[in-house]
């Protein structure tokens, strides 16, 4: 999740454990050491697709973090013995408080769609449960607020119950959150099976900065995908797009390391779209039809009229998440469906060569 929430939530976490010991100082250090694995963006690679799929790597790993929680415990533990024995630290007290806020910023992003690699250096599909948006208020004000109020009045008793209520909340609202996903889910399969439309794969992610609209993402056996939207609110079938994934396309980049690396990292959510000479790689599970968030340009036509890879490109964005007029519909729709998303008129935003084909349906 962003950067904020993360230091929010280690500030939270040392401050419940070691708040006692360390006072105010422990919310400073929980924030600072919540957001080191996210260090590694400063690692720069050639290109934008190693860029975002070896995020989330190394520095996320259950395994590293271990490691490290150990080696920081036995460092202060060490330092408490020799320059402040007035402290009472304890290594088993530290590990588990530098456990706790190291662990959990890999935990809490792989509860979002991006995907981490929790268990790197093991090569399995990146973790991506997909149940809280990158951005969540919900999750994050509470504990800003706690945090905000043990830094004003102190490890105080009073303070230290705040942090442990309010990480007890956020960790409800994750369970929340994986519940509507799971629901939106089950809905859309409820929807096509009234239907008698065939689907392979089905995923919910939310979207817009809560937990109660969900972008429903389902694969066709034909090689077609539906965009769908759903609120547990709604009293109707939700409102459906389908829209080619252009698979025939995606034979160019056959062998090619990085594409192969990106079907990997998205567990193969990927659509192409031939734009004039180049051809376009889109990740489907982030943004909205015709906004999606990462797109990258992986090949050129030749003179010969022949795909030749190259190294890949970002793709520019159209419109998305943060278009104010966008924002209001998305709200609007957590409550009623009536009129539902413009689809359709979103994805027609997007390179419109490559969208032929594509229409907007209704569940019945």
């Amino acid at each position: 999740m962003d950067s904020i929430t993360q230091a929010v939530l280690g500030a939270a976490l040392q401050g419940t454990v070691l708040g006692r010991i360390q006072g105010r100082r422990a919310l400073a250090y929980g924030a600072a050491l919540g957001t080191v694995p996210d260090l590694d963006v400063i690692v720069r690679y050639a290109d934008p697709v190693s860029q975002m799929t070896y995020h989330r790597g190394f520095s996320h790993s259950i395994f590293v973090l271990t490691g490290l929680a150990m080696l920081l415990a036995w460092l202060v533990n060490w330092l408490g013995r020799t320059r402040w024995p007035e402290k009472g630290y304890t290594f088993p007290r530290l590990f588990v408080a530098f456990w706790l806020v190291l662990v959990t910023h890999p935990l809490l992003d792989a509860f979002t769609v991006y995907g981490t690699q929790l268990l790197w250096p093991l090569q399995m599909t990146p973790l991506s449960w997909a149940a809280v948006f990158i951005i969540d208020p919900v999750y994050t004000v509470p504990l800003l607020l706690a945090v905000a109020y043990a830094a004003v009045k102190g490890a105080t008793g009073k303070a230290l119950r705040g942090l442990s209520l309010a990480l007890l909340f956020s960790t409800a609202y994750l369970g929340f959150g994986l519940a509507g996903r799971i629901m939106a889910e089950q809905r859309l399969q409820a929807a096509f099976a009234e239907q008698g439309i065939a689907v392979s794969d089905v995923r919910a992610v939310p979207i817009a900065f809560n937990s109660l609209v969900w972008r429903v993402l389902a694969k066709t056996p034909e090689g077609d995908y539906y965009e769908a939207i759903s609120s547990p609110l709604d009293r109707q079938p939700p409102e459906m797009l389908r829209l080619p994934r252009h698979l025939e396309a995606a034979r160019a980049l056959a062998g090619v390391p990085l594409h192969e690396r990106l079907r990997w990292f998205t567990d193969d959510w990927l659509r192409y779209d031939e734009v004039g000479d180049a051809l376009v790689v889109t990740d489907l599970r982030m943004g909205l039809p015709g906004s999606y968030t990462f797109r990258f340009a992986m090949a050129q036509r030749d003179p010969q009229g022949h795909w030749v890879a190259h190294t890949p490109s970002a793709w520019p964005r159209v419109g998305g998440l943060f278009d104010g007029q966008d924002m209001l519909l998305i709200w609007r729709r957590i409550f009623t469906q009536q009129p539902p998303l413009p689809l359709a008129a979103w994805a027609a935003r997007q390179d419109r060569p490559a969208l032929s084909g594509g229409r907007a349906e209704r569940g019945r």
